[in-house]
């Protein structure tokens, strides 16, 4: 517990950018070793995921797409460029909120130059709607969230996910119409 916070801050940083381990593992840990900390660790997850994620968008605005191919495939690359350019900003704060590798978004988001402070406020929506949801989740029901967590999160997140988009596709749709 010692390096809990430091540990959990580098895993934050660093899986937004480029290391395939999600920090969930080790935010539930933490959380339920000291449920009453849960927020504070969803919070420094949150910070440091976002952090690294700006990283991330500053390796694709420099490295391109030869960094992302060592990552993805050429059709993960196209199908992230695609989501770029129908939703903007939705994509990422989406992509924050599901399974998939958060770092794919991150570096296309720099190579696609999607706007930085879109992209900011995007990471800072969906990966704080992950991890607060996690913390909220065990500082209220305690070990029981874990496994709510681990067997229904990637449901609800795309539950979640699909909410948006159409709320996203509605109200851009009542914007084209006034």
């Amino acid at each position: 517990m010692k390096y809990g916070t430091p540990g959990l801050f580098i895993l934050s940083f660093i899986e937004s950018s480029f290391f395939p381990v999600p920090p969930d593992i080790m935010l539930i840990g933490l959380s339920l070793a000291n449920p009453r900390l849960a927020l504070w660790y969803a919070l420094i997850t949150t910070m440091a995921s976002v952090l690294g994620g700006l990283f991330g968008y500053w390796i694709g605005l420099k490295a391109g797409r030869p960094i992302l191919r060592r990552v993805v495939s050429e059709k993960m690359i196209f199908k992230v460029e695609n989501l770029f350019s129908k939703y903007g900003g939705w994509a990422v704060a989406i992509a924050g909120l599901t399974p998939i590798p958060y770092k794919v978004f991150t570096i296309g988001a720099g190579l696609f130059r999607i706007n930085i402070l879109v992209f900011a406020c995007a990471s800072l929506l969906g990966r704080s709607t992950r991890f607060f949801l996690e913390g909220a989740l065990i500082l209220f029901i305690g070990a029981r969230a874990q496994e709510l967590i681990y067997n229904y999160f990637e449901e609800f997140t795309i539950g979640v996910a699909t909410i948006a988009i159409v709320l996203y596709l509605y109200l851009k749709n009542k914007k084209s119409k006034s």
